[in-house]
């Protein structure tokens, strides 16, 4: 119980509520759920000290759990949903299970959240909004708010017969509101429900008692100083707050509520200082808005200049060209002219003609002379034809290179601020992108500003999208599929940027990104190959069992690859996926195979014991020239030794040499299962290496099989990575 001097404390806070000294009114927006934007509901604290209602949690949660594993989602692919399939077992491995089927992981899984409060990603351990503390305070503030908006409306009575009347009690212990009759009938003197506590008409019932989240039998009674959270005693004793420094709840209490009855109490009795502050403000926002408006002007200024220079080069470019063309149109014209004189009876030609009947031998050699001059030189310019002038106007080409890339970096004064480098090698995007830069001054920016946009084929101009960010790296989602986009950043101090950064394109996959894991049942050969807990890493072992098997080629026995596949399969739409292949891989092969020849892979494995079985689209270990071209329910690649091998096909003049390629950092699969079609993709450019038909009558799954040492990791999916808030909350 509290004491009595800690309890007329609080009531004298609370006086200076209703006295009107902070009105319930004016706290409206410290009431208000930063997701909703409506007044909180059974609001949750967050890790970060910041409330949120459970609703909103839940809402949110959905959402992002429906953008990390539904790649098939309609908006980006409204044609191609997925199924979520088990992978095939050896006795049913045709057997589909119920969509909606999720897996199972072996390591303990958390919850990332992020606030919208503080905007940083919080996490919510392993229990997720389960291990959250309801903000029972807020929610008794909220609820008194709630009556004196509606003083008016009075809350009935739960137990009258029609017509109920008005409230005057309401019981903690039974959740319900009495009028004088009821609360005498249903609480009767000389019993145990004449204990029960009651208050004041409310219907904001709340647990006398604030129970463990993560011990549900346990009740609060200590609080951890490490954490800020209040814990029970089995937290203390055996849970995550076993080597934490804890206080008891009575301490806790006495020590905050000093802290905040203090800092209450200070706040009201600098209210004149405060309202001279308000009024500096009031006056600073005035200024900043001439300010602005004079800004505005002046750059209006600048541009309307700019505009002047470029309508006076434009007017003489423009007359220089008219006047280049005009000069060539005359001397075209003359030329013209010249050879239409040489046609019969016309021009030069018909005056010849005339000459010709002229019978006095004087006269026709004096005027023969002179033109037969001309008639030669007309011939010479008839036998080699040359145009008069030049068609091209090459040289009248307007270079705006260089001030197009200077108007581009048009911006206000940077004051030294330098402009950050986006760091190409950290930066990528898969099932969104992530952008990483760094800033050669990173004490003199306060914040940055990525910019980024779709570039079309016909290379419009689409507008720039902002995203603002505290921190130098940040994760854009929701980009289309098979797309250019082109990124830059630009740093700010105060309301001063930096130039813009070198812009970044990077190509986005060209389908969404297909979420699995390796499955450790199906075919898993644990003696051979090596899984991870997270399941998202195999590595082959090739140990002393591999070194005996290998002894018996002498008689003509093969090593046989050892197969591994993804949990989930695929019955339809456009999927893509990325794997790394360790270095020191000797033999990896990767692809896509249907469950029905999964099934004969698994189930009669001495069947495909020696390399010259396997049919994978033409490339084996026995065959480097084999090749086939119809439509086959699996396709493998064959990498190693730093190489990918790029199988030949019979369409294909392609020697062998120009068919090992060196093998990418990360390497991407894609598959159309509606068209029947897979392709091979380097990573590292979104280039497409290799592309054939493979037969999708059956559920295709991811397959990859190891052969000696070697390792294979799936593309991890960029996701918002957990950001540390600092400070005394």
């Amino acid at each position: 119980m509290s004491d009595p001097g800690e309890i007329s404390e609080f009531g004298y806070i609370m006086e200076l509520l209703a006295r009107g000294k902070v009105t319930i009114k004016n706290i409206e927006r410290e009431l208000i759920c930063p997701a909703c934007k409506e007044l909180f509901t059974h609001p949750l604290i967050l890790p970060c000290q910041h409330s949120i209602c459970h609703k909103c949690v839940k809402e949110l949660l959905l959402t992002l759990d429906d953008s990390f594993n539904d790649v098939g989602s309609d908006n980006s692919n409204q044609s191609s949903p997925r199924l979520r399939l088990p992978s095939p077992s050896m006795d049913k491995i045709d057997r589909i299970s119920r969509p909606g089927w999720k897996r199972c992981s072996l390591t303990p899984r958390t919850t990332t959240f992020p606030c919208p409060g503080c905007e940083h990603d919080v996490d919510l351990g392993e229990r997720g909004i389960n291990g959250l503390f309801r903000n029972f305070t807020l929610e008794t503030i909220v609820e008194r708010y709630r009556q004196a908006a509606r003083a008016a409306t009075a809350i009935m009575c739960d137990l009258c017969k029609p017509p109920p009347q008005e409230s005057t009690k309401s019981c903690m212990d039974c959740s319900a509101s009495y009028c004088n009759e009821c609360f005498k009938i249903y609480h009767p003197w000389g019993t145990a429900k004449a204990q029960h506590e009651y208050v004041g008409p409310t219907t904001n019932f709340r647990p006398k008692i604030l129970m463990c989240p993560e011990h549900e039998t346990e009740r609060i009674n200590m609080y951890c100083e490490l954490c800020r959270r209040p814990v029970c005693h089995l937290c203390k004793l055996g849970g995550n707050h076993s080597n934490h420094r804890v206080t008891t709840m009575s301490s806790a209490y006495k020590t905050l509520k000093e802290k905040l009855s203090k800092d209450i109490d200070y706040l009201i009795g600098k209210e004149s200082q405060v309202k001279s502050q308000i009024s500096e403000l009031n006056l600073l926002m005035k200024e900043t808005e001439c300010n602005g408006e004079r800004a505005k002007e002046e750059a209006i200024t600048h541009f309307e200049k700019l505009y002047e220079i470029l309508d006076e080069r434009k007017s003489s470019v423009l007359k220089a060209i008219d006047t280049s063309k005009k000069l060539r149109l005359d001397k075209f014209q003359t030329q013209v002219e010249e050879y239409q004189g040489l046609l019969e009876n016309s021009g030069l030609v018909g005056y010849a003609q005339e000459v010709l009947k002229e019978t006095d031998q004087s006269c026709f050699v004096q005027t023969a002379k002179q033109l037969h001059f001309r008639i030669q030189k007309a011939t010479e310019s008839l036998k080699s034809f040359r145009p008069a002038a030049q068609t091209s106007f090459e040289d009248y080409v307007v270079n705006t290179s260089k001030q197009t890339e200077l108007l581009g970096e048009l911006s206000f004064f940077s004051s030294g601020i330098e402009a950050p480098e986006i760091n190409e090698e950290q930066s990528k995007v898969y099932n969104n992108a992530l952008i990483n830069w760094h800033h050669p001054e990173k004490d003199k920016a306060d914040s940055y500003v990525l910019e980024y946009r779709k570039i079309n084929r016909d290379e419009e101009m689409l507008p720039w999208n902002e995203i603002e960010v505290c921190g130098t790296s940040k994760v854009i989602s929701d980009l289309e599929s098979n797309c250019n986009y082109a990124f830059r950043v630009r740093a700010y101090k105060g309301s001063i940027s930096s130039p813009c950064s070198r812009e970044l394109v990077l190509h986005t996959p060209p389908a969404p990104v297909f979420n699995f894991l390796f499955d450790d049942k199906c075919g898993y050969n644990n003696e051979r190959l090596l899984l991870n807990l997270k399941r998202d890493r195999v590595e082959s072992r090739a140990g002393f069992n591999l070194l005996l098997a290998a002894e018996r080629i002498q008689v003509g026995y093969y090593t046989s690859l050892d197969y591994i596949i993804g949990d989930v399969g695929i019955t339809k739409g456009k999927h893509f996926w990325a794997f790394r292949v360790e270095s020191y891989s000797y033999l990896v092969k990767a692809g896509v195979a249907s469950s029905d020849k999964l099934q004969e892979w698994l189930r009669s494995p001495r069947d495909a014991v020696s390399p010259r079985y396997e049919q994978d689209s033409g490339h084996d270990s026995g065959s480097e020239d084999a090749c086939f071209d119809s439509s086959q329910p699996f396709t493998l690649v064959t990498i190693g030794m730093k190489k990918v091998f790029i199988p030949k096909s019979a369409t294909s003049a392609n020697e062998p040499e120009n068919r090992v390629l060196p093998m990418p950092t990360s390497i991407g699969i894609f598959l159309d299962h509606d068209k029947g079609r897979v392709a091979f993709y380097d990573m590292d450019h979104m280039k497409c290496l290799y592309e054939r038909q493979v037969d999708c009558s059956h559920t295709m799954y991811p397959a990859f099989a190891l052969m000696g040492s070697g390792g294979v990791q799936l593309e991890e999916p960029v996701t918002a990575k957990y950001l540390e808030y600092q400070g005394d909350m």
